[in-house]
């Protein structure tokens, strides 16, 4: 494989910084732009990496580029991915891919008429994957999921449900393959619960702050023959099924989606492009967790006036 994509990345904060130091260091991609409004961080990150800049969206969209990865506040999410599909690049947007499914719609219709691959940033998929979470025969029968950070001030444009949340809804998803049926939430902008019943009778509950005293990211996967326990944090776990776990919580060294699921993420999406298939995870993907989110934010009563203003303008433009 000698094929090497000119790749860009819009948003020049942490995250950004993640991203833009595996796209640069990746054998089969060039790190050729950076976007962000604000012209002094777009500049400092450029200039870790030898990068141009833009705080102009038209000018980054005519530089040449065949892909661009969004890593800006999900509140502008699908406005910059619409505008850069519309220019003929791959786009992969990090999660939520957008705030509204209508929007994810719109993301994956435009995608798909173009040929464009759209990959969405739910990257702990990738560490359930290589557990073997998903070649089990059958789904649990309960499902217990704990996020929490400290407040950073990142990523309050929307509420904790598509910004914490959301990454869970996409692996019980994956895990389960059904919808909700039942849902009882409750919560605020920052700290919020879901009870859930699914078609598959499946019960689910998730919890998560941006408030918490201390980092939590643990899940509990109740089965008939036994109970998986994640400890994401502290990368512990304990089995009781039968079943083999297909990853050492405690090594060092193992599968690269388990070790740097960034990095994965950033393999599947150039290899998606060059390959011409579609990633691990679509914008169907993505779409579907956004539909939870926006079920479950809808039923606790959580308001973001800024996000729902936001919405409200894009849709009538």
């Amino acid at each position: 494989m000698t094929t090497s994509l000119s790749v860009g990345v819009a948003g020049a904060g942490v995250f950004g910084g993640h991203h833009a130091s595996k796209y640069h260091a990746h054998p089969h991609a060039q790190l050729n732009a950076i976007f962000d409004i604000e012209v002094g961080k777009a500049s400092a990150l450029g200039a870790r990496f030898n990068a141009p800049t833009f705080s102009d969206f038209d000018k980054l969209l005519n530089s040449g580029l065949d892909a661009l990865v969004i890593t800006t506040p999900a509140s502008a999410h699908f406005e910059l991915a619409k505008r850069a599909l519309h220019a003929g690049l791959h786009v992969f947007v990090e999660k939520p891919i957008s705030i509204d499914p209508k929007e994810a719609d719109a993301l994956i219709k435009t995608a798909s008429r173009n040929r464009l691959v759209l990959q969405v940033g739910h990257q702990e998929r990738y560490v359930a994957a290589t557990a073997g979470l998903f070649d089990r025969k059958h789904p649990p029968v309960k499902i217990d999921c704990i996020r929490g950070t400290s407040a950073s001030g990142r990523c309050e444009d929307v509420s904790v449900i598509y910004d914490l949340m959301v990454h869970d809804i996409d692996i019980v998803r994956k895990l389960t393959g059904a919808d909700v049926k039942n849902v009882y939430a409750s919560g605020n902008t920052h700290e919020a619960t879901a009870d859930l019943t699914l078609s598959n009778d499946t019960i689910v509950s998730l919890k998560a702050s941006r408030r918490a005293n201390a980092p939590q990211r643990r899940m509990t996967l109740v089965y008939e023959d036994g109970i998986i326990d994640f400890d994401f944090i502290n990368r512990e776990m304990n089995n009781t099924t039968p079943a083999a776990i297909g990853i050492d919580f405690g090594q060092k060294t193992g599968p690269l989606a388990f070790r740097d699921p960034l990095s994965f993420g950033a393999d599947e999406f150039i290899n998606a492009i060059i390959e011409g298939r579609r990633p691990i995870v679509t914008g169907e993907d993505g779409r579907d967790a956004v539909a939870w989110a926006k079920l479950i934010e809808k039923t606790a009563g959580i308001a973001n006036t800024q996000f729902e203003s936001d919405l409200l303008e894009r849709q009538r433009a």
